[in-house]
């Protein structure tokens, strides 16, 4: 017999109740606890027939009922369809996130490389801008799936919308029920946490929690511990290092040569991004004259930088490398009115897309 959904009120709220308490549950505190607006006569009415039914039982000759087995069993095989159900749902969702992120990538990449070049021609001095990053964000949702006998993909998202992929190797095929319940033991426990929050002890206990399958959740935790290491990751796009040949006091080949290299390479700009991501949240704009700057190759040069932030902390780097006597004011002004257009264009990117707000992160 099939228990209709009052019956089943009821049944969740005596197990919840005596999950809380492990004392036997009587009508009237049920009738506290639903929303059924019921009379206990009623409840008790209820609970008469989930006893005949087997899913509840009177211990002793107490009043109040306790689960059973057969209730148990009811109550987690639901909650495990409550939770496979939310499960495929979030999982269609990051799907469609993952279709919207690719076409827009593309379409933000490319916004970036043509403001570099916009600057570079408006300011004749060399500049660069680096993608958004995440820094200290929660999760919002991983999810396992199998790729074959051998391999499973791990998809980390986390505010902001940053989506994280990863392989793992597995010895052996996982049927969809261990897969299943790896991915609602993960979210369970770790959804909405920021990632820096995580640790050895709540890895450990997701490891026990796991048994045979520990090896897994420790090959998920260092994907998602990579999802914060992004100082390799961070993508810059640059534009005007010819510049620099118009100023004869950063045009000698030595120097004109540190500096293009630099351009080049971008390992050194990397840094340059790295402390002007680091510095102080109220200080909208950074200049470093001369020896100041970070990066060695550019002793002999200004550099004027503003972090732009779009939404959920997502933060980025634009630069200006010029010669010392570079024309601050104009530059700063430049650098402000480019900020603001690169808001309004994420944005309009963003309501085209569904009105999300996200950029993908390799």
């Amino acid at each position: 017999m099939d228990l209709d959904e009052r019956k089943l009120k009821i049944l969740q709220a005596i197990i919840r109740n005596y999950l809380e308490t492990g004392e036997p549950v009587g009508s009237r505190t049920i009738s506290k606890y639903t929303d059924l607006n019921l009379s206990s006569a009623t409840i008790r009415n209820e609970m008469s027939d989930l006893e005949e039914l087997g899913y509840i039982i009177q211990p002793h000759t107490s009043a109040g009922r306790i689960p059973s087995d057969k209730g148990y069993r009811l109550y987690v095989d639901r909650m495990m369809l409550e939770k496979e159900e939310q499960l495929n749902q979030a999982t269609q969702e990051v799907k469609e996130l993952q279709r919207i992120l690719l076409e827009r990538e593309d379409k933000m990449e490319s916004v970036l490389k043509q403001m570099a070049k916009m600057l570079a021609v408006n300011t004749n001095y060399a500049t660069m801008i680096s993608a958004p990053q995440v820094r200290g964000n929660k999760l919002k949702f991983i999810q396992l799936s199998r790729v074959d006998t051998r391999q499973l993909l791990t998809t980390i998202v986390v505010e902001g919308n940053v989506i994280k992929n990863s392989m793992i190797a597995v010895e052996d095929m996982l049927d969809d029920e261990t897969l299943l319940k790896l991915n609602i033991l993960l979210n369970t426990n770790l959804n909405g946490l920021p990632v820096k929050e995580i640790n050895l002890a709540m890895i450990a206990k997701l490891k026990q929690q796991a048994g045979i399958h520990a090896g897994i959740i420790a090959d998920v935790m260092d994907a998602v511990a990579a999802v914060i290491e992004d100082d390799e990751d961070i993508k810059i796009y640059t534009s005007g290092a010819n510049n620099i040949f118009k100023y004869p006091e950063l045009a000698d080949n030595q120097r004109a040569s540190a500096l293009i290299t630099t351009f080049e390479e971008k390992q050194l700009l990397n840094e340059l991004v790295q402390n002007s991501l680091a510095d102080d949240p109220g200080t909208d704009i950074q200049v470093y004259i001369g020896s100041e700057t970070p990066v060695k190759t550019m002793k002999d040069c200004s550099v004027v930088t503003a972090t732009y932030e779009l939404e959920e902390g997502m933060k980025g780097t634009i630069g200006i490398i010029g010669p010392r006597r570079m024309d601050y004011d104009k530059v700063v002004n430049t650098l402000k009115m480019l900020r603001s257009q690169l808001d309004t264009i994420y944005k309009k990117s963003s309501a085209d897309g569904d009105d999300r707000k996200e950029y993908k992160h390799d």
